[in-house]
């Protein structure tokens, strides 16, 4: 796919192709959209990154409510409205590395391909329950789901890394999961523009 046809999408096949660019998150492409024309790649992958960096924190929001069992950018009021709670909510939409939706074959399409090539979806038993425990203490102190992206890493380094960030200061650990939503999407991006999309670029008027 090139940038002429990209830029030439209406706003029903363009949150279609790209609503999943950020997980379980088609308002941002809905957002991104109204941006165009794109230069490339990087001028798309830039939009979609400075509308993530523009999100407040959940706990900038006044009275909202959010039902835990369903995606933040699902579940949230915020006064009168529906939508995605902050940067938090965000990091909420993405699944448990071999977790509950990969049991249940719930994933989505992208998440399915990015932890199989990590090797999550083939763990004995030990190491799904070990990967289990460490991403409920994850969430338990950091209030979203571990975020890594899975095909940029293997299955021995995932739990180690876990654990690792487990140890992290809070601030800290928000800044590097936002940086691992934005590896994925990159390598989402990537894949539906093809490898050429880096250099190639469209002459805007």
């Amino acid at each position: 796919m090139d940038m002429v046809k990209v830029n030439s999408m209406d706003f029903g096949e363009f949150v279609d192709v790209f609503g999943n660019i950020v997980e379980k998150c088609p308002l941002i492409a809905a957002a991104v959209w109204s941006q165009r024309p794109f230069s490339g790649l990087e001028d798309l992958e830039n939009h979609f990154f400075a509308f993530i960096d523009a999100l407040p924190r959940s706990d900038d929001f006044g009275l909202c409510q959010i039902d835990q069992k369903e995606p933040a950018c699902v579940r949230v009021r915020v006064c009168d409205m529906e939508l995605f709670l902050g940067q938090e909510g965000i990091l909420r939409c993405h699944p448990d590395l071999a977790g509950r939706d990969l049991q249940q074959g719930t994933l989505t399409a992208e998440s399915q391909h990015e932890q199989s090539q990590a090797g999550l979806t083939s763990l004995d038993t030990d190491d799904r329950l070990r990967l289990q425990q460490l991403n409920a203490q994850y969430r338990e102190r950091f209030g979203f789901p571990f975020v890594l992206a899975a095909r940029l890493s293997d299955r021995a380094t995932v739990p180690r890394e876990l654990a690792r960030r487990l140890q992290c200061q809070p601030e800290s650990e928000l800044r590097t999961a936002l940086g691992e939503v934005k590896k994925i999407s990159h390598l989402r991006l990537t894949d539906l523009l093809g490898a050429h999309s880096h250099s190639a670029r469209v002459e805007l008027p």
